[in-house]
């Protein structure tokens, strides 16, 4: 295959019509309920001048780079379904991989800056408006952002300076591990080699927040008030759920075989890591957050006050 004038074929998701439709219908509901939600969490936080701290600036962040992930690959696919085609053009296979490899990483990143911040919060509470300040939360984050755009930028490099032996992708999308598949085997050593690295990245966070989390709850269990160990428990409960779906599912996406023909089991696990986390984050922060909910109530009940006196 000829990478500079080729493009790939994407996997159909079926030659039916009819399920074709359920598929396309799938796929917009979950990109607009992630779509609506995180915009949502966006919108409370930047209107609510009590949600301006770092565990909330950080929020947003998530969001947005939720926002950015499902983007990349849902509004392709569904095109591609109306139409009833199959391709995707190499630059545009190029610019999947890119940002899917961007907002991924920063979503594993970004996840690890608020394991710290609470971390923070709870062990350093005296310390914390010193050490979690404006710029230093700045700072983070724009580490965070120039970081994933080299990482992302080298793998993506790396990934596309080989022919590939075939440009048949058995995935709705140009995914990593299918693409991994379809290279030529004198190169396919070095594309696993990339893969594991960013695996080992990711692990590696992983073990930070984890272990930020042991001394989370060493410190929680301390607090002598049952309120203020639930407080504790309710900033810090929707985080780690979060990560925890995030990682496990990428993590078995990543390092399970794939097979090379289609498989609906493939479908659905990406559709779990890629696509799940980030419509479930602004439920899970909303339903286990106070702030969250006082802040919408405090929006929507301006909303309502407006129209009524309109």
């Amino acid at each position: 295959m000829d990478n500079d004038t080729s493009g790939f074929l994407l996997l159909e998701f079926s030659t039916i019509w009819q399920l074709q439709i359920m598929y396309i219908t799938l796929l917009l509901i979950l990109y607009i309920m992630t779509v609506t939600g995180n915009l949502l969490i966006l919108t409370v936080v930047a209107s609510d001048h009590h949600l301006h701290t770092p565990m909330y600036f950080f929020l947003m962040n998530l969001a947005i780079q939720d926002i950015g992930s499902v983007s990349d690959i849902i509004p392709k696919a569904v095109f591609n379904s109306l139409r009833n085609i199959r391709n995707i053009s190499y630059t545009g296979c190029v610019v999947q991989v890119f940002l899917t490899l961007f907002f991924l990483g920063s979503d594993v990143a970004v996840l690890t800056v608020m394991a710290y911040d609470r971390y923070i919060a709870i062990c350093n509470p005296l310390q914390y408006e010193i050490i979690m300040n404006r710029k230093a939360c700045a700072k983070m984050i724009v580490s965070v952002w120039t970081a994933n755009l080299l990482n992302a930028t080298l793998h993506t490099t790396e990934m596309f300076t080989t022919p590939f032996c075939s440009n048949i992708i058995n995935q709705f999308y140009c995914e990593i591990p299918h693409l991994l598949k379809i290279t030529c085997s004198d190169s396919y050593i070095t594309k696993i080699g990339t893969v594991l690295f960013s695996v080992s990245l990711t692990c590696s966070c992983f073990v930070f927040i984890v272990a930020t989390y042991v001394r989370i709850l060493s410190a929680v269990l301390r607090i002598p008030s049952v309120q203020g160990r639930k407080k504790a428990f309710s900033t810090c409960l929707p985080h780690l759920t979060v990560f925890s779906i995030f990682f496990f599912t990428g993590s078995f996406a990543y390092l399970r075989s794939t097979s090379y023909r289609p498989s609906h089991l493939d479908f659905i696990i990406t559709i779990m890591y890629s696509v799940i986390p980030p419509m479930m984050n602004p439920l899970i922060y909303s339903m286990r957050n106070k702030d969250i909910k006082v802040a919408l109530s405090r929006l929507f009940g301006q909303k309502i006050s407006h129209f009524k006196n309109v």
